[in-house]
């Protein structure tokens, strides 16, 4: 029997992982390239190319340029909430690149330094990035905007020698202004940086009144250039900060030389991109999605890459999307399900779509969040293209498991991400760690070595890596999801294994409950949670908000929800309230804050998380459910 280049790649990755890996870190440039695919280290964790030298930097600009396609674009600028727009060749942002890693240096940074980035979407945040990359110190970037105390807490364990920041960022309707926020995180933190850089935006200039503060324009136009400095492919490239569930983030750690390998593999493997080609990754470099797919893949792949500052709504139209994708002739979006949520919710029947020929765009990519099938086929219906889900953490820093269209395209089944990605050996574990049956639920597991790119440790927190993702079942990596594989190996991920809920000895499915609700013509998204029932244990709550232009009247869609998850599951579900509300509490990165609604509709206690978009929308479920 034939084997398929997918199947081919997996079985390769699983049973000689060293061979396959070295084998794809000759398509990227070394200093020194690596003999070793990984060893352990002093705390039993792979470590991969272990004795290879390189700079990231240098993969994502100079090789490029000293290959002959400095006049390339690199990176296209898109601020409707500004009118600005602006393109860099890759030559451009090379020199623009090492004259900040100079400024950087001319401050005392050095290799192994940590500088905190606190910035909109802007060209200087990527510039930024890239500098610290050039230097080998680390950054981590905080989402502009950020509450001062979460800022600060960011400030006591990253440590960093500087901060970047801008004056103000700019939203749809005002004006955020940086500066107060980051004199109040500077001076709450036990840890104060060195030097606090302001980039100044005309919209709202910050007053430089401290003696740590500098001015960045004035910096680079005095810096010289900075050379790449060669690093190990184990040193940290960033450190990236993820909710935990202590309340306290958790500071991923990432490295040089296994980043770069994956990132180059999974714009051919994953997204089946071309060098030259324009690839949108339609999120904020404050998470991970854009530090791999807005800063570092597009670029070490040789492709264009755009930093796009608005909405998929009202900057200015719920056209915004399909307006870039044609005027630069992007050949592959990826963005969370959450934003073309509110497209469809505010373009029900995609009038804006028609508008725009898209001509160059092959396929949309969605993660961050559980796709609902609704959403992938209004996405598909109305634009005719593939959309394909795939599901990765910030934890990898890449897709455990997609349509892998570079290598073999699938069919697709709603609800699935697909199959895992070749290095990503899934298994669906019970609570004793033993291997379920398809199609029965059960953790998410991943059996280690993990592939490149995958954190290591979280930064000066050793035991808390090792007790958050190891330790439940030895020799494997717990996502903290749950699911289950189907008997043709594609993977359903069902949620957070807190969203399965007991009803009366029954185990379900929030997300199934979901997927039924959000099918209903008249829902734009809805959330699913368990509650607490003194007879039952636990019964589902629903949550839905309503496309423009629906009206409940007397409760007819919530019976009518009610009784449709009533006849697709049964009467075991327990399914007896679906609430119409204005709004859903997410997370800027689009997440749906369901623990947070549960605790309110128990009468729990509960804290705020930093990463909310609109805490006014918490106030308003309390009083829908109050």
């Amino acid at each position: 029997m034939t084997t398929s280049a997918y199947q081919h790649a997996f079985q390769q990755a699983t049973d000689t992982p060293d061979s396959f890996w070295l084998q794809q870190a000759k398509q990227i440039h070394w200093f020194k390239p690596p003999n070793v695919a990984f060893e352990k280290d002093a705390n039993g964790i792979e470590r991969w190319f272990p004795d290879g030298e390189l700079n990231t930097a240098y993969l994502a600009l100079d090789y490029h340029v000293e290959n002959g396609r400095g006049d390339q674009t690199a990176l296209i600028y898109d601020s409707p909430v500004t009118g600005k727009k602006a393109q860099y060749s890759y030559s451009v942002l090379r020199d623009q690149v090492a004259k900040c890693a100079g400024m950087l240096a001319a401050l005392g940074v050095e290799k192994g330094d940590r500088v905190v980035i606190y910035m909109p979407m802007i060209p200087q945040a990527a510039i930024a990035m890239l500098a610290c990359a050039r230097l080998g110190a680390i950054h981590s970037v905080v989402f502009g905007g950020f509450a001062p105390n979460e800022l600060a807490v960011r400030l006591e364990d990253a440590e960093p020698k500087v901060l970047l920041t801008a004056s103000c960022g700019i939203e749809v309707s005002n004006v955020i202004p940086y500066k107060p926020l980051v004199d109040r995180a500077v001076m709450d933190s036990r840890w104060k940086p060195e030097h606090v850089v302001v980039f100044q935006r005309q919209e709202f200039p910050a007053n430089l009144d401290n003696a740590r503060d500098a001015d960045w324009s004035t910096l680079i136009e005095k810096a010289a250039p900075h050379d790449c400095v060669p690093v190990n492919a184990t040193d940290p490239l960033y450190i990236l900060y993820t909710s935990g569930t202590t309340g306290k983030p958790k500071g991923v750690v990432r490295d040089n030389g296994g980043h770069a390998v994956a990132m180059k593999y999974s714009m051919s493997a994953i997204y089946d991109v071309k060098p030259g080609e324009v690839y949108w990754a339609a999120s904020d470099v404050g998470w991970v999605v854009g530090h791999s797919y807005i800063v570092y893949a597009p670029l070490i792949h040789g492709c264009t890459t755009i930093m796009f500052e608005g909405k998929p709504v009202r900057t200015p139209d719920p056209g915004a999307f399909w307006r870039v994708c044609d005027e630069y002739n992007v050949a592959v979006l990826f963005s969370a399900p959450t934003a073309f949520r509110a497209i469809k919710k505010e373009d029900p029947d995609g009038v804006h779509v028609p508008q725009y020929s898209m001509s160059a765009l092959h396929h949309i990519f969605m993660a961050g969040e559980r796709l609902d099938p609704p959403t992938l086929e209004w996405v598909e219906s109305k634009t005719g293209r593939a959309v394909v889900d795939h599901w990765w953490q910030t934890e990898t820093g890449w897709a455990i498991s997609a349509n892998p269209i570079g290598l073999e395209t699938f069919a697709i089944k709603p609800g699935s991400s697909t199959k895992p990605t070749p290095g990503f050996h899934v298994e669906i574990l019970d609570e004793s760690g033993q291997r379920q049956s398809a199609n029965t639920q059960g953790f998410i597991a991943i059996k280690r070595p993990l592939p490149p790119s995958c954190l290591s440790t979280v930064w000066r927190n050793h035991d808390r890596f090792e007790s958050g993702y190891l330790q439940q079942f030895p020799g494997y990596y717990v996502s903290g999801d749950g699911g289950y594989m189907d008997e043709e190996g594609y993977l359903f991920v069902m949620g957070r294994i807190d969203d399965v809920i007991n009803v009366s000895g029954h185990r379900l499915s929030t997300g199934e409950m979901e997927e039924i609700v959000g099918a209903h013509e008249a829902v734009a998204e809805c959330a699913v949670v368990g509650v607490y029932d003194d007879l039952k244990g636990q019964v589902p709550l629903g949550l839905v908000v309503l496309k423009d232009g629906y009206v409940s009247v007397s409760g007819d869609i919530e019976a009518a929800l009610v009784a449709k998850v009533r006849n697709e599951i049964g009467p075991v579900a327990c399914f007896q309230r679906a609430i119409v509300v204005d709004r859903l509490p997410k997370t800027r990165s689009g997440k749906i804050l369901r623990r947070i609604i549960r605790q309110i509709a128990d009468g729990e206690s509960y804290t705020v998380p930093s990463t909310i978009d609109d805490p006014a929308s918490l106030e308003d479920i309390r009083q829908f459910l109050s």
